[in-house]
């Protein structure tokens, strides 16, 4: 017998929350069905298996992140742009730290094709269209966007910046600072 209002929608959302909780490497269907009082068995009329589990709650969190992302940048350009995207980033991290690690749980070609993974890519693209780059710098700027902001918010997740002035904050700061000056003084290529 099916749980009364268990479905795939809710379990994702218990899953993306008990991943905040314990990390997103601990959410099983197992881990889930204890949460619910239920047998392991009846989750799986919802999801196939771990794996589509951990898949839906990384769904979920790239939506979440490109709404957000979307919201923020709307009117922005330039330095104010980018800081806006980047401090989503760092705050839905520090919101959401189970939901931001499944944010970059790998997905199958199309999955990762059908998610709002390419919502993330074009909207770092519209932010850098205030910053004058043609391609391929273009491409190379959201590499470097990408890797400054994941790296910096998953560094700090894991407090290698609290043993040290100054405050992890003014590093931010600074840092945003420097991808501003870097992208309006875009290195030619070799």
């Amino acid at each position: 017998m099916v749980r009364a209002g268990l479905n795939a929608e809710r379990l994702t959302r218990a899953g993306a929350e008990l991943a905040d909780e314990v990390g997103f490497a601990q959410v099983t269907v197992s881990a889930l069905a204890r949460r619910f009082d239920v047998k392991v068995a009846s989750l799986y009329s919802h999801v196939q298996n771990s794996h589509d589990l951990m898949t839906r709650i990384a769904l979920l969190a790239l939506e979440e992140l490109a709404d957000r992302a979307a919201e923020a940048l709307a009117g922005r350009a330039g330095k104010d742009a980018l800081t806006a995207l980047a401090n989503v980033y760092r705050d839905y991290a520090r919101e959401h730290p189970g939901r931001y690690e499944a944010a970059r749980f790998p997905l199958d070609p199309q999955t990762a094709a059908d998610s709002a993974g390419g919502r993330h890519s074009r909207l770092t693209r519209a932010l850098l269209r205030g910053y004058d780059l043609e391609e391929p710098d273009r491409t190379h700027a959201v590499r470097l966007l990408g890797s400054v902001f994941h790296g910096y918010v998953s560094l700090e997740l894991s407090g290698a910046f609290s043993h040290s002035e100054p405050d992890s904050d003014e590093s931010w700061a600074r840092t945003l600072d420097a991808l501003d000056a870097l992208l309006r003084g875009w290195p030619p290529a070799a």
